[in-house]
């Protein structure tokens, strides 16, 4: 089972640092109804918009019912499953694997935390430039300020025990978008709270 699928079918789960420090994932909101924060991303896409990381699909199916082309990418099977089985496109695919759609996307979406992938902030954030239209933008989600930007190793971990293996995974706060978002050839547009949690939209020029 990929790392973050025990989460994806609802079960509680979190992030274990090398440290021993653990952080609860928001399980239950992956597959819940938009709330206020979700609400901000998807008003926010106003055209052709790509879900990296789209877990069991929310925003990506979100979306698609209000007519947004969307497509939801993720490198879990069941991630994919359950996106399509919630009325919208998706593929098993991994953010860094070359794609044809390359430079045609409206937006991007990086929700949930998947700013870490890959535990380089700046690298992804390369990535998503060469995925965006000129004028594009990533709308990501942030930690609180404070946080800046920091990296380690980490393993998901559930009641039955840890996971397998350990990965690169990154946090970026919002007092460090502006910065981060600029070392990879993106402007931040703005960057707000809703609902209690962090945003930004990063526009590729």
């Amino acid at each position: 089972m990929i790392d973050f699928e025990p989460g994806l079918l609802g079960r509680p789960c979190w992030l274990e640092l090398a440290t021993g420090e653990r952080i609860t994932l928001p399980t239950e909101r992956w597959r819940a109804a938009p709330d206020p924060g979700d609400e901000l991303l998807l008003s926010s896409c106003a055209g052709p918009t790509l879900d990296i990381g789209c877990g069991p699909g929310r925003l990506t199916a979100a979306l698609t019912e209000r007519g947004v082309a969307a497509l939801g990418m993720d490198v879990s099977e069941v991630a994919v499953r359950l996106t399509i089985e919630a009325g919208a496109p998706a593929v098993r695919r991994d953010v860094f694997d070359t794609r044809p759609a390359d430079g045609g996307w409206r937006h991007a979406l990086l929700a949930d935390g998947n700013i870490g992938i890959g535990g380089d902030p700046v690298r992804l954030l390369t990535r998503v430039r060469q995925l965006l239209r000129r004028g594009g933008s990533a709308l990501v989600e942030v930690d609180p300020p404070g946080i800046g930007l920091r990296s380690g190793r980490v393993r998901v971990s559930t009641d039955d025990g840890a996971g397998p293996r350990w990965f690169d995974w990154a946090w970026l706060g919002a007092d460090a978008a502006s910065s981060t978002a600029r070392r990879a050839g993106l402007t931040a547009r703005w960057v707000r709270e809703a609902g209690g949690r962090w945003f930004t939209e990063l526009v590729r020029s």
